[in-house]
């Protein structure tokens, strides 16, 4: 099996003639959808929106191959200068519609019987939801001449400096043993048995910071200070309002959400005090150790142990989901192992225009390696449902219901290992790995979403430098993890690490997170109850996410999310397995 991605699918290079032709053929979409916006105001309405959107689906369709290219070479290899170099220039192209897109979305805004339309024609009935919401939308937009300045200027702005985070975070090398280590590689260390390499890999970590924080630091400001202008002139509420608006999500869920969230903590408080002493701390558990296995599960895996242990599983949970695996792992969908300049961490880019997704990992043959291979490929099948089933304006999911089949497949990977757990040291092991997980996306996220909440209020008066940043992320960590953690050992550059804060159209990327752990686990628990007849419903719910507001997703498996006793069904199940692993600690 190869260990590299492939991306011939897309183009063989950049001396691929269909990369050049591609190109061409972008600019002269782009050309022709400006035009064709300013005979807007005297065009028959129907026959002009099914020619907008006809013409939309192919700009949207060669973009995306176009950019997702340069973006997957940048995200294994971001010292590319050739992708670096066509990134920028095809984001520029493209920035030049967005005065037409403007145009056309005041144009769609302003028919009087926009509903009679959509009624009147299969394309428009299909684009139905597309077309509501760009009208519910419209009183964000501004004219479409700023539009198009704000899309300009985004390039060297806000995406020029997500993409200085990307370079100094994948490029910066730590001093580990007189060595030197990729960021990526030497947060994996945080995973090792032996607790001084822990120990060593968190110290180089932190220490690997320091030549890259004020960098970060004037990265995030620019980034969000820019988004809260942006925010004001667009006449949103906040930065957190927009954020829910466009996830299409009442703030009714999220209070639900974050409330029930708040009465749990004491529980991974406990969890992470147990763990602690069991490793021999008595002040709360060290940052160091947060990830420290427990009991034994002895077994590595390479990558093609990984994908036989994964199509055995789900065969017996759906054939289609395990034919998609199949293809991932076959067709070289998948780069595998840290190197220096990948990004660090996890990701799945799904393709529509070709029907398939890439995923990169940095592997390094644990469990914890299968369970994020399983909670990528979730993302992967979560594609493909919806490009099966939608045409590619309709391919889009919103943030808090894009980790659903994701964290839905590391369920199913935990029950399964704990099932067949051989003794009650592996059942430790695979219950620490379970529990670990859901700290992450209950404790961590919290407290991402509490400094960024910080984040953008302070920086409407104040500039934060690195010294700040820091002690406002510890100050949040304190709010989420409490007596859980060590108070001096602790993570105080999560700001600069993450990847999620450096965007000015994706703010708050850290409760959908916490949302997609317990919705899944809802719906897990559904599955479990319901047997073999759930998974065409679960499917179809997967399928809606790109056509439905997050509520009317989850009514669809009857669940519903502004009631609080929702989300405190999924944090007692976890609240159960902490007083399991606790009970075998002891």
């Amino acid at each position: 099996m190869n260990d590299r991605w492939s991306l011939d699918a897309l183009y063989k290079g950049y001396d691929d003639p269909a990369f050049d032709a591609d190109v061409k053929r972008m600019k002269a979409l782009c050309t022709e959808f400006d035009s064709f916006s300013k005979t807007l105001p005297s065009a028959e309405p129907k026959t002009a929106l099914v020619y907008a959107l006809t013409l939309q689906e192919q700009l949207t369709a060669v973009a995306a191959r176009l950019i997702t290219f340069t973006g997957l070479q940048l995200a294994v290899d971001a010292r590319d200068e050739q992708s670096t170099a066509w990134n920028g220039k095809l984001q520029t192209d493209l920035s030049d519609t967005a005065g037409a897109g403007a145009r056309f979305r005041k144009y769609i805004a302003s028919l009087p019987d926009l509903d009679g339309l959509i009624a009147s024609d299969p394309l428009l009935t299909e684009y139905g939801y597309l077309l509501r919401n760009i009208r519910e939308d419209s009183r964000y937009l501004l004219s479409e001449e700023a539009e198009t300045v704000i899309a300009k200027l985004n390039i060297s702005g806000g995406s020029a400096w997500g993409d200085l985070q990307n370079y100094l975070t994948s490029t910066v090398q730590a001093e580990y043993q007189g060595g030197k280590l990729g960021l990526a590689a030497v947060r994996n260390l945080a995973y090792d048995a032996d607790p001084k390499v822990r120990r060593d890999g968190y110290e180089a970590e932190l220490a690997c910071y320091e030549k890259i924080r004020d960098g970060l630091s004037f990265s995030l400001n620019s980034i969000k200070q820019e988004v809260i202008t942006e925010t004001k002139l667009r006449g949103y509420g906040s930065p957190l309002a927009r954020t829910l608006l466009e996830s299409r999500m009442k703030k009714e869920t999220l209070d639900a959400l974050l409330a029930a969230i708040e009465e749990f903590l004491p529980k991974f408080r406990a969890y992470l005090r147990a763990k602690g002493r069991a490793l021999g701390h008595e002040n709360g558990l060290p940052w160091y150790d947060l990830f420290a296995p427990m009991g034994r599960y002895d077994r590595k895996y390479t990558p093609e142990q990984a994908r036989d242990e994964l199509l055995s599983l789900f065969d017996t949970f759906d054939t289609e989901l395990k034919e998609v695996m199949a293809r991932a792992f076959d067709e070289r969908w998948i780069d595998f192992f840290p190197r220096n300049g990948k990004a660090g961490g996890a990701f799945c880019c799904g393709i529509h225009p070709i029907g398939q997704f890439r995923i990169l990992t940095n592997f390094d043959g644990t469990f914890s390696s299968v369970a994020t291979l399983a909670h990528e490929l979730g993302h992967g099948f979560h594609d493909q449902c919806v490009f099966t089933a939608h045409r590619i304006l309709n391919g889009e999911y919103s943030m808090p219901v894009a980790e659903t089949a994701s964290i839905f497949n590391e369920q199913v990977l935990a029950a399964a290992a704990l099932k067949r757990a051989s003794d009650a040291q592996e059942r430790l092991a695979l219950l620490e790995n379970k529990i670990q997980d859901a700290c992450q996306i209950i404790c961590d996220i919290y407290s991402r979403y509490r400094f960024e909440t910080e984040l953008f209020s302070r920086r409407e008066t104040e500039f934060m430098f690195p010294d700040t940043l820091c002690q406002m992320m510890l100050a949040a960590q304190d709010e989420a993890y409490g007596d859980g953690l060590d108070p001096v050992l602790r993570h105080p550059y999560m700001w600069a690490c993450k990847g999620h804060y450096y965007s000015t159209g994706l703010s708050f990327y850290n409760f959908p997170y916490a949302f997609g752990g317990l919705f899944a686990r809802g719906l897990y628990a559904k599955y479990m109850a319901e047997g073999a007849p759930f998974v065409p419903k679960y499917k179809a719910l997967l399928r809606a996410t790109t056509v439905n507001t997050v509520e009317d997703t989850a009514a669809m498996a009857d669940i519903n999310l502004a009631d609080i006793d929702f989300w405190r069904s999924g944090l007692q199940s976890i609240a159960d397995e902490i007083d399991e692993y606790i009970a075998l600690l002891k």
